[in-house]
């Protein structure tokens, strides 16, 4: 079964005419090497390489020139170079030989009727560090988890994914969808569990793979920690993660440790580099151009929301609740709708951001910020009557728009309110499953 949605975005590479060798970047597990073996159906010939493979390896290390390198790839799997305009070559864990990387530029300089991608489990590290990318002869995708609408699709639920293409959705749906996304705020978007669940719809065996995953995340850091200190620190993390996510942090004694500021925060930007967690650092401007402040504290995103219940150990408490917005403090709702706000983008460079204002007379922190055609849209997770939105209204107040938004377990409704201020604003009620859809409810009321 096969049920991701990157397909028109590698197609859409394919097809232009100015394309560039593909690094596919993504955390560990992510379903990079799937999802490459299944685009490969559209190419008459499929060289797949994994430099973690000596003879593979060999290769890149014993050429003499990109000819040779691309001659001695072709005839040692068995392909046709006259067929290499309809031909896809994949390095997988390319990581392994970080030269190989610089040498995708003369893939593009030399060979550009070759279509070539490259991905690998550590690539992020690579990348960060002193290796030789080629700038400019390379193009970027990123590869989240499972999305809701992928999440529908592995499970059959084919009737609901019609129905979430509709900008009205019936009433008579709502409480479905709504199980239904919090089925999948439950078990989250890593593809193994997914696929676990839409073959077994069993809950108990998911535990062994969620302890598999986060296993193999720990086995990773003695791959890239600078030394052993590092390393114990990086397991330090991820043990108390679950309690630290969805809260703004302090690097200083981070998870009741004691480790310094500067060995937390080395450790949590590996981390980032292996995009596992993400430092989203708050913003405090209304319009474009946004404007970071890197001396606040930063809230802290893990990789999945379904990794972050099973090490939060809150999963039960999510089977019995009746809305998600009241579990751990909302931080698992929060969590998943940021989660949800990067699904549409296969671009590397879209971040989570949120807003706040702290001074003397008040302070405000909204949870989210969409940015879309030229606005930055408030986004907040939360029940409760419009009046109880007071960071949102703060955000309005200074915005040159008047569109806000409100994630909840409630049905879609739009509506007309005024901030505490005064001013009169939109506020589009989106339930939790149509958060991905943001953008065409703001089309139509911006």
């Amino acid at each position: 079964m096969y049920y991701r949605n990157i397909d028109s975005e590698l197609l859409n590479w394919k097809n232009r005419s100015n394309r560039k060798p593909l690094i596919l970047r993504g955390a560990r597990q992510v379903g990079k090497t799937t999802i490459i073996n299944h685009f490969s159906n559209n190419y008459a010939q499929f060289i797949s390489l994994n430099l973690e493979r000596p003879a593979d390896a060999d290769l890149f290390h014993q050429h003499s020139s990109i000819q040779a390198l691309v001659t001695g790839i072709f005839y040692l799997h068995g392909a046709n170079f006259e067929k290499r305009q309809n031909t896809l070559i994949f390095i997988d864990e390319i990581q392994e030989v970080p030269d190989a990387i610089n040498l995708l530029r003369y893939f593009y300089e030399d060979f550009p009727e070759i279509h070539v991608v490259a991905a690998g489990s550590l690539l992020e590290i690579v990348l960060s560090e002193n290796t030789n990318v080629p700038v400019g002869r390379v193009e970027y995708m990123i590869l989240r988890p499972v999305s809701f609408d992928e999440f529908l699709g592995a499970t059959g639920e084919t009737q609901s994914l019609e129905i979430l293409k509709n900008y009205e959705i019936p009433d008579y749906a709502h409480d479905k969808l709504m199980s239904l996304f919090n089925t999948y705020t439950l078990i989250g978007g890593m593809p193994e569990v997914v696929q676990s669940y839409a073959t077994h719809k069993n809950l108990s065996i998911l535990k062994k793979i969620y302890e598999s995953l986060l296993i193999s995340y720990q086995n990773d850091f003695e791959k890239y920690a600078k030394n052993t200190a590092q390393v114990q620190i990086l397991r330090q993390i991820l043990k108390t993660i679950g309690t630290e996510t969805g809260n703004r942090i302090k690097f200083q004694n981070f998870g009741n440790s004691n480790y310094g500021s500067r060995e937390v925060g080395e450790a949590l930007r590996t981390l980032e580099k292996a995009l596992l967690v993400k430092l989203i650092y708050p913003c405090f401007s209304t319009k474009f151009p946004l404007q970071t402040d890197f001396k606040k504290s930063p809230k802290l995103q893990f990789l999945d929301t379904g990794l972050f219940n099973k090490m939060a150990g809150i999963q039960k408490e999510l089977i019995r609740s009746t809305a998600i917005e009241l579990v751990h403090q909302g931080k698992v709702a929060e969590h998943i709708v940021g989660q949800e706000l990067l699904t549409p983008s296969f671009s590397p460079y879209d971040e989570l951001k949120f807003w706040t204002r702290e001074n003397k007379d008040s302070n405000a922190e909204v949870d989210y910020l969409f940015e879309h055609e030229g606005f930055i849209i408030p986004v907040e997770v939360k029940l409760g009557a419009s009046g109880r939105l007071r960071s949102l209204h703060s955000f309005i107040d200074e915005a040159p728009h008047n569109i806000g938004v409100r994630v909840s377990s409630n049905k879609l409704k739009i509506e007309t309110h005024k901030t505490i201020a005064g001013k009169e604003y939109k506020l589009l009620n989106i339930p939790f499953y149509l958060v991905s859809k943001l953008s065409r409810y703001i089309d139509a009321n911006i």
